[in-house]
This record gives C-alpha cells, structure tokens and sequence, in this order.
C-alpha cells in the first residue's frame, strides 16, 4: 500500500484527488494514511489479509453510547487491500504529549477514561464469551512473550517463566474474573489529547474481554518505558478504588506487560521491526527487577514503584 494507491482509492470513492496523502508513522498492523480531501481530513486505514467488520461493529456501537471514536464512512476492497475511511479527530497520542499535561489535566482524563470504561461494561457480548476464562488470556500473552524472546534472543525467556511460576498466587484472583467488555489499548497511544483534553479514541479493531485493569497496567509499564511520571495511572488507580488483591494484580499484570515489551523488541511487524538497543535492553530489565521486587514483597508504595 502507497500514496498512488490511496490517491486512486480516493478517486474511486469520492471523485476526486486528494490534495495531501501522508502515512502515519504508528501501526503494526495497518497502514494508516491521513487524507486532505476538499476542506475535510479523513483517515483511511489498509490491510491485507484482514477484515475490518468487528472494527465497524464495534465503532459504531461506542459512537452510539457518547464514547468519542470516529465515524465510519465507507469500508471495503480495492486492489488486494481491505479498507476503512474514517472521519478525523483532531489530538496527538497521550505519549507524545504526556510531559506537557498539567497534574489537573492528568486527574481530568483518568476520571473521564475510567467513566468511559464504565459505560463500555454495559455493551452486549452475545457469543463473545463462550467458552472464555481469564486465566486463558494470561497464559496466552506469556507464551506469546516467550516465543518472541527466545526467537529474538535480546532478553532472558526466565522473565517470562517466572511470571508463569507466579499464576498459580492468582488463581482464585482469575477465577473470579467475569466476561465484561473494556477497552484495553487506550493507553499511552490510541487516547487522543488536544488543548490538554480527551478529543477521541482510535484504533478500536477489538474489545477486551475481562479484567479492566489490565489496561492500567499497561499504561503504567509503558509510562515507565518512557520514563515519565506514573501520576495518571495513580489518578486512575484512586478513582477504581483499588484495594487487596488487586493491587497485586496490578503489579502483575504490570510485569505481563513488561515481558510482552520484551518480546516484541527485535520483532517485525508489516514493513517495520521494532528498535532495540542496548539502552532499550537494560530499561526493560531494570523496570521488570522493580516491578518484581514490589510484587515479591506485596508492596503498594508509590515510592517504591511510581516515577515521580
């Protein structure tokens, strides 16, 4: 997928030539393309081998409970590729604008996200959780992390078999867990912030299924990545009310996430490998050892685990 091909999507679609065609430099799993079309922008998001109908299904039913996601405007086939055109919000990822955010306005967009995943548990998941159990989805995301370690060799697959060793400290924790719908990737990316403020929510191709805090945790693990703060996850955190075992839940979801970083680090997806470095190498470690340490010692302090 290109420019020219996106160009002659747009004469297909609308009749006319766009006036600026630029890909965005996120996504592993489409090619995503910002469109200058008259006086209006569109996204138009491409792939192969893939099918955007769960993507529509799902866009349209948050749009039609107040959640701010684009509006789906055509969707379907052109030369090998499946597409989607999507109206524009405006903003920036939360990480590339997180630094700049002010401690009301990080307080602000914690309450508003855990809000939205409120409304997100009341949608219908008919046939989705069938046959579905928590514990499924743990096992699945460490032996996903495992194999990629192991192939690319940049980290130690004992991180992972560690955290495996861990579950069994979780079961009763797991087993508890009911099928209720969230939105698990709005994290450092997917949360779009413009003026300070939540403007949209993109990239919705899936729902999660199940236990909601994991999506704090990835967000914390990748705030720590960054080394930026962890105040919006406390924020967060304060307006679940967390308390007992969920805290170390947290942590280890934390840690889940940390392996999965770890594994995808040296891995290609599309046309792109994910960088890796030694600098890269040793922050992953390092931020794992800590998290590892708080969980060893069932410790909630956010001296110990928080950024400041």
């Amino acid at each position: 997928m290109n420019a020219e091909m996106i160009e002659r999507l747009c004469l297909k679609l609308f009749s006319q030539k766009p006036q600026a065609v630029a890909r965005c430099g996120v996504g592993t799993g489409n090619y995503v393309y910002i469109v200058e079309l008259g006086e209006q922008r569109l996204v138009f998001r491409c792939g192969q081998n893939c099918s955007y109908t769960d993507t529509v299904s799902w866009l349209n039913q948050l749009w039609a409970i107040g959640i701010p996601v684009p509006q789906v405007l055509k969707n379907g086939s052109f030369e090998g590729y499946e597409y989607l055109v999507l109206s524009y919000i405006e903003g920036k990822d939360l990480g590339l604008v997180y630094p700049e955010l002010s401690e009301g306005e990080k307080r602000k967009l914690a309450k508003q996200v855990v809000e939205i995943q409120d409304r997100v548990a009341g949608l219908p998941l008919d046939n989705l959780a069938a046959g579905w159990k928590w514990s499924g989805f743990v096992e699945e995301m460490l032996g996903r992390a495992r194999e990629r370690i192991a192939r690319n060799g940049y980290f130690d697959v004992e991180k992972a078999d560690r955290l495996l060793g861990k579950m069994g400290q979780f079961q009763e924790y797991f087993a508890a867990v009911e099928p209720v719908a969230y939105l698990d990737d709005i994290t450092t990316k997917n949360l779009l912030i413009h003026k300070g403020a939540l403007s949209g929510i993109i990239d919705v191709d899936w729902i999660g299924i199940g236990d909601r805090l994991t999506q704090a945790a990835l967000t914390y693990t990748a705030l720590l990545n960054m080394e930026c703060d962890t105040h919006y996850v406390e924020y967060i955190l304060e307006e679940m009310n967390l308390s007992g075992m969920r805290r170390s839940a947290f942590l280890f979801y934390a840690l889940l996430y940390c392996v999965d970083f770890m594994g995808e680090r040296g891995t290609r997806f599309m046309d792109k490998t994910v960088e890796v470095n030694p600098e890269i190498v040793e922050r992953l470690n390092r931020i794992y050892d800590t998290l590892w340490k708080g969980l060893e010692e069932n410790q909630w302090q956010g001296a110990c685990i928080c950024q400041s």
